[in-house]
């Protein structure tokens, strides 16, 4: 195989291969910052990047480079200064282009997307280099998901067995996973019973995972600080209003799902309206099963990971809004969240069904349009962004 940079990676510039003139490099660091941060980002998934430095733009080779080691060592301090995060894999070494010397930077694409530089994320989706949109910047980070596996199931260093309710784990999510008559014949010991629905990783010594925790831990928001719902009822219409009631519904999700159930039940009002004839019924200001839907589907898709705000309920004298920390995720858009769906967190999305709290995947948002409807209230209004989800519902009119 021939050592020519030109013949072994190109004549041409790509995603992956950029070309800089020496003299343009020498007074455009950054410019050579943001080329390395682009490789790193790896946006088209090629796997790795090359900067050939003495090579002009049409593929030509430029005046002399300086291969000095004073040269070589300011173009490394590109991965040692601190200002490209997370710190990328850059090798800088002398190669040879078309027979003449030029200065070969190469980039290893980074496992933990999105990388920055001063605090922007930069990418390469063609020939040249541009700041990364929203959209970029969640593809970037879902690579990073997919390479580490849902957040969910990661384990949480530093946790023990200590840190789950065992004994909740054994009478409340183990039966509601697992058929029981199948847990008595197959008597497997606790840590293979953990491990085998994701609640912790390892046999010998297991160690909880971030959906144990969830689900069955003891003290969830010390380990995952946005764990953790917030309600607030206020005597009027805007946050300056008198605050009736609040509450934080701290604890593993079984619990929380206890709590909750009562809070929202105790703060709903009825009335009673003509059904026709001699007939009267009792209407509720909200439907139930809508708030309950709004709720768990809140706790479900939230964004655990890098968020540590709470789920939110606030209670308004003529509204209800629940919003919950993390934008679209996946498949899922802004323009067809009522269409589509996809999973964050997957193992715990899955818990929740077993456990009850959600009736089928993907029909979330029919049942609320569709109960409301039926309750005579407001169709419900959807306010999501990259961040967070916003569901507001409106009293009964």
């Amino acid at each position: 195989m021939s050592d020519d940079l030109a013949e072994t990676l190109g004549t041409t510039e790509t995603p992956w291969l950029e070309f800089k003139d020496y003299d343009n490099v020498r007074n455009r660091m950054t410019d050579l910052a943001k080329q390395v941060c682009a490789m790193a980002n790896d946006l088209v998934g090629h796997g790795s990047g090359d900067i050939l430095i003495g090579v002009r733009d049409d593929g030509t080779v430029g005046g002399p480079v300086d291969t000095s080691d004073a040269t070589l060592l300011a173009l490394t301090d590109l991965r040692d200064n601190g200002k490209i995060l997370d710190r990328p894999s850059l090798t800088v070494q002398v190669g040879a282009f078309q027979g003449r010397q030029v200065i070969h930077l190469h980039v290893e694409a980074c496992a933990t997307p999105p990388v920055r530089y001063d605090g922007r994320c930069w990418v390469r989706p063609g020939p040249s280099v541009r700041e990364a949109t929203r959209d970029d910047e969640r593809v970037l980070a879902e690579r990073r998901r997919a390479g580490d596996g849902p957040f969910d199931t990661r384990p949480a260093p530093g946790a023990t067995l200590d840190d789950l309710d065992l004994d909740l784990f054994r009478t409340s999510f183990l039966p509601a996973m697992v058929d029981p008559e199948v847990i008595a014949e197959n008597g497997r010991p606790i840590g293979l019973q953990l491990a085998s629905l994701r609640v912790a990783q390892g046999i010998d010594m297991p160690v909880p995972t971030m959906l144990g925790l969830l689900v069955v831990g003891l003290d969830p928001s010390a380990w995952i600080p946005g764990a953790y719902v917030q309600f607030v009822r206020y005597r009027g219409t805007d946050l300056t209003a008198p605050i009736a009631d609040e509450r934080e519904l701290r604890g593993n999700l079984i619990d929380v799902a206890g709590g909750l159930s009562p809070l929202v039940q105790g703060h709903l009002r009825s009335r009673v309206v003509s059904a026709g004839g001699f007939r009267e019924q009792s209407v509720p200001d909200y439907p139930l099963e809508a708030l309950r839907e709004i709720c768990f589907n809140a706790i479900m898709h939230r964004n655990y990971e890098t968020s540590n705000a709470p789920v939110r309920i606030l209670w308004f004298d003529d509204r209800i809004e629940v919003s919950n920390p993390g934008g679209p995720y996946g498949q899922v858009r802004s323009d067809n969240f009522d269409r589509v769906t996809d999973y964050r967190n997957p193992s715990l999305a899955a818990s929740l069904k077993a456990l009850g709290y959600v009736n089928r995947f993907g029909r979330g948002i029919g049942r609320v349009l569709g109960t409301l409807k039926a309750n005579g209230n407001p169709e419900a209004e959807f306010d999501v962004d990259d961040s967070s989800w916003t569901v507001t519902v409106r009293r009964i009119l």
